[in-house]
């Protein structure tokens, strides 16, 4: 029983991955890549060498050969040392790239601490409540508009839209859809934002609706369209939302804010161990 195991787990491909690593690993070795008698010593690690083939068997969907992954090592040692020999040289200095590329892990370093932080509920209250505007529900109106078609009409616009309001007024039964001129607008506009009617009738329309009072035909209000006869239908103000509302949005910009004083803790803390200097440039201060 104890043949037929061992005969089972040296057939299992992850063993013959690891003896292979071992034996590459060792060959280098005796080659002096990893040993320490010396300053400059490379060490390419057996953890190092399985996250590799790793990368390789998720990118090609099969484990590396034996000559495949001693290219991989081959190339990780050749890149080592010439990224030694570069910072040697000083060639990261003054260059924009690698200067970006550094800031932009040290951030990252940052962001990732603050994306461990996890706010109590009122912790996230007090946040809505300091940051309302941020997390307001814009107010909402519904209205109904008859238009009427300025090229159409020509002359008699003015006169037509105070005819058509007077019917409106006289007759509140009577259906507003009979009236105006056909257009692709809506005739009956449900609860909307003011950004979106906006969008579709234009700024200074939404400014004169806004103080349309509710429940009577008012108008012509102008729009890039023409002419058009309003009746308000309904009004909602805007409110702050409650946190179950917002609860995921309220956590993500809470997160941001303490990744943000996070980052600035930990600058300021390094700036106290630089004496800056900032010189003014040529003529700098002087008049012409």
């Amino acid at each position: 029983m104890s043949t037929i195991y061992l005969k089972r787990v040296l057939r299992e491909p992850l063993v013959h991955f690891l003896a292979l690593a071992l034996l590459i690993f060792a060959g280098y070795g005796l080659l002096g890549v990893d040993t320490g008698d010396k300053p400059d010593t490379i060490v390419v690690t057996a953890p190092k060498i399985e996250q590799m083939a790793t990368v390789f068997t998720k990118t090609w969907q099969r484990p590396p050969t034996a000559e495949e992954l001693k290219g991989l090592i081959d190339d990780y040692v050749k890149e080592e040392i010439l990224v030694r020999q570069a910072l040697e040289l000083g060639l990261d200095r003054d260059d924009t790239v690698v200067r970006r590329r550094l800031r932009q892990k040290m951030e990252f370093l940052n962001a990732a601490d603050a994306e461990t932080l996890t706010a109590t509920d009122a912790e996230l209250d007090a946040y809505l409540k300091a940051n309302a505007a941020t997390f307001e529900i814009a107010p909402m109106l519904a209205f109904q508009q008859v238009f009427l078609n300025p090229q159409r009409r020509g002359e008699t616009l003015a006169q037509d839209a105070a005819s058509v309001r007077e019917a409106l007024l006289t007759d509140p039964a009577m259906d507003p859809s009979l009236l105006g001129d056909p257009t692709l607008l809506p005739s009956d506009l449900p609860l909307s934002d003011k950004t979106s009617i906006g969008q579709t009738f234009g700024a200074e329309f939404v400014e004169v609706l806004d103080k349309i009072p509710a429940g009577q035909w008012t108008g012509p209000v102008n729009s890039g369209f023409g002419l058009h006869l309003i009746r308000v239908t309904e009004r909602v103000p805007g409110r702050v939302p409650t946190l179950d509302e917002v609860r995921n949005a309220v956590a993500r910009e809470w997160t941001n804010a303490k990744r943000k004083e996070l980052e600035d803790q930990r600058f300021a803390e390094l700036l106290k161990r630089y004496v800056v200097s900032i010189e003014s440039p040529a003529g700098a201060g002087t008049d012409p």
